[in-house]
């Protein structure tokens, strides 16, 4: 009986195991080798993003690393134009890209300040128009204890109660989001979200689905990986919306804008969500362009930019979600 060899070769396992370690070895030398030479600012976005994924608390993955060095440095959803808030600028203009409000050409519009977001509100349709926010990375995400009570705006002539939305089949629905205004700007400005001028009808499917998995996801890992952005979201209305107690309206779908900007370039990603949409539900099904936004909404969003970039980049779709 012939005697089977021994030595020589390795498990099939074994052998993949390998190949993927030399393969990350060398993904991770060219990706050392090129950071030597790039500009201090630079150095700076990458360490900090390889930091977060380190820490391992901010939800980044290495995939998500290696696909935003490739989408900061070499992407197309780019365009030139960045702009800046003016040395000026109120604190309220610091939560909106470029410091400027949206525009509206349908609906009388208040702008309402708070200590972590903007709100544009209509007292004709019981509903913020859209609300602004600037979620920038933090050192640690503790937050205070969510609040038990929402409240009525006295700023607001509308003063929707909470128990306008009482055993409606609706969710109250915030647009700027209780866990990332409480992680930057802390307790008294987590207490502002629950404002009914920051309170939409939403399924519930929608808000503990899709919509709170997209607001964590910012609040987490954009912020982490992109250093900040700035984010606007809001209702999108028929034209003879269904009410709750005869005046708070019922949107028929909501919208959220992303804005992220990196060595004086801009790009954007654009969500449109129907009242319908079901929990579970990827995100990537509803990636649009913010023109579509701006033609169901009436809303003039992205203001600040010149022009030719503001045009570029609303017609542009985000090729993946970030």
């Amino acid at each position: 009986m012939a005697r089977r060899k021994s030595g020589g070769t390795l498990p099939r396992s074994l052998r993949r195991a390998k190949v993927f370690v030399v393969a990350n070895l060398v993904l991770w030398g060219l990706i050392g080798g090129w950071y030597l030479f790039q500009p201090p600012e630079r150095k700076e976005d990458v360490a900090r993003l390889v930091g977060n994924w380190v820490d391992g608390r901010k939800n980044v993955t290495a995939f998500e690393v290696a696909w935003d060095l490739w989408q900061i440095y070499g992407s197309e959803d780019f365009v030139g134009g960045a702009v800046a808030v003016g040395v000026n600028a109120s604190e309220m203009q610091a939560h909106l890209y470029g410091g400027a409000f949206p525009q509206t050409t349908r609906k009388v519009q208040r702008v309402l300040a708070n200590e972590g977001y903007v709100v544009g509100y209509s007292e004709a349709l019981g509903n913020p128009l859209w609300a602004a926010y600037r979620a920038r990375d933090v050192e640690t995400l503790d937050a205070p204890k969510r609040p038990e009570e929402f409240r009525v705006d006295t700023r607001t002539s509308a003063r929707v109660e909470p128990d306008d939305y009482t055993r409606s089949g609706y969710d109250r629905g915030h647009l700027a989001p209780n866990f990332a205004i409480a992680t930057r700007y802390g307790r008294s400005a987590q207490e502002e979200t629950f404002l009914m001028s920051n309170i939409t009808p939403q399924k519930h499917a929608l808000n503990a689905g899709p919509w709170k998995t997209l607001e964590q996801k910012i609040a987490t890992s954009y912020a982490a990986r992109f250093g900040e952005v700035w984010v606007m979201a809001g209702p999108v209305f028929g034209e003879k919306p269904a009410r709750l107690q005869r005046r708070v309206a019922v949107p028929e779908a909501f919208f959220m804008v992303v804005v992220d900007e990196s060595d004086g370039r801009v790009r954007a990603q654009a969500f449109l969500f129907p009242q319908e949409t079901p929990d579970g539900d990827e995100l990537g099904k509803y990636v649009v362009t913010i023109d579509e936004i701006e033609t169901r909404t009436g809303l003039d969003l992205l203001t600040a930019l010149p022009d030719e970039a503001e045009n570029a980049l609303e017609a542009r779709r985000a090729t993946r979600v970030w």
